[in-house]
């Protein structure tokens, strides 16, 4: 049944809360080969994805990203440790007897079918009756976009347009819950913005909980409502992609997540001290005192006069001018790297010069301390 966009922030119309956990994995161990050439996979990963949210798993190539989605899929058999849908266990269950589908990277449509054979076609071997297929057919269809392409050959469609498909013969069964492994990866720059946009919507309008696996930040940041970043068989962190970007845990989640500087400092009374002298204030206490490591955002620079008080004082190495943005390389006086990004000047000048003086500023809260 498609929820309503009120059933989905209020309830889900049948008494239940929106808050319910829809995939649970506990203490999720995943090992391929044995002895001593065993490669965990998956290292005592545990996680909670609630109904009718959009959830990403996160992270570069190897982290065990698509090995956790393989285990809610059901084409992966945990070493140890469990996979619960809304409760129950499924993690010996095989994957057509979970109310679950999944969308690969990969569309395999068949090419000697129309549009609407294809959507229709898992339903039509679970011998569903005709009309039934047909409607259902082009009810996905709608959803997509795509109702007026039904009788299209998928060899006439844009790549694009495949993946809609995809999208919609995977809904078509209704599924609770809907895994999508990188299915963007295949598309051009302007196709993927515009499916990121598209696969919300999808998202909002089913209300269906949808688990996205990607290595592409901007996806996540995008189309998220929590992400989970995952990094050598782990989760480093979980939350919104506001908290996530502007509240890193640690050094692996603030490099991975968009650009940052990193700045090494002495944490003390008066606050962090970094090997130039200079002092910075943070936000809240750094967690202990001694040698740590800072974060600060491109965006929350700001270039000052180099004689400014309080300001840094930096030299130019470097800019590059990306339209929008202007990215600004400096160099403190004990060598730390920085880049600072500013809104560029419409008319494309710019008064910096390579070498020259300037100071540098923090906005307010911006700098913190994360674990190494």
């Amino acid at each position: 049944m498609i929820k309503s966009s009120d059933e989905k922030r209020n309830g889900t119309g049948d008494g239940t809360r929106v808050n319910e956990i829809a995939i649970e994995a506990r203490n999720t161990i995943k090992a391929f080969g044995q002895g001593g050439v065993a490669v965990r996979a998956l290292d005592d990963v545990s996680v909670e994805i609630r109904k009718g949210e959009f959830f990403t798993l996160l992270g570069p190539s190897g982290c065990g990203k698509t090995t956790l989605l393989r285990l809610i899929a059901g084409f992966e058999t945990p070493t140890s440790g469990q996979i619960l849908l809304h409760g129950t266990d499924i993690t010996h269950l095989p994957p057509n007897k979970r109310p679950v589908n999944t969308v690969f990277q990969s569309y395999a449509l068949f090419p000697h079918l129309t549009v609407a054979e294809n959507v229709g076609f898992a339903l039509k071997m679970q011998g569903r009756p005709r009309a039934e297929v047909a409607q259902t057919a082009r009810e996905m269809l709608e959803l997509v976009r795509l109702g007026h392409l039904a009788d299209r050959r998928i060899t006439q469609m844009s790549g694009g347009q495949q993946q809609r498909v995809a999208l919609a013969r995977a809904l078509a069964a209704r599924p609770q819950v809907l895994l999508l492994d990188e299915p963007l990866s295949a598309l051009d720059l302007k196709l993927r913005q515009e499916m990121q946009v598209e696969l919300k919507r999808l998202q909002h309008e089913t209300g269906i909980t949808f688990v996205f696996v990607t290595h592409d930040q901007e996806e996540a940041l995008t189309m998220s409502d929590r992400i989970g970043v995952m990094s050598a068989g782990k989760i480093q962190q979980i939350g919104s992609p506001r908290e996530i970007y502007t509240r890193p845990v640690n050094r692996f989640v603030a490099s991975f997540i968009g650009e940052t500087n990193f700045l090494p400092a002495t944490l003390g009374p008066e606050g962090a001290r970094l090997s130039g002298g200079e002092v910075i204030e943070l936000a809240t206490p750094g967690p202990r005192h001694g040698p740590v490591t800072l974060t600060v955002r491109p965006e929350q620079l700001r270039l000052t006069p180099p004689d400014e008080p309080g300001a840094l004082p930096a030299t130019v190495t470097d800019w590059v001018y990306l339209g929008t943005d202007t990215h600004v390389h400096l160099q403190l006086r004990d060598g730390t790297a920085l880049v600072a990004r500013l809104q560029s000047n419409p008319s494309g000048e710019t008064d910096l010069t390579r070498g020259g003086a300037m100071g540098v500023r923090f906005a307010p809260g911006a700098v913190q301390v994360v674990e190494d």
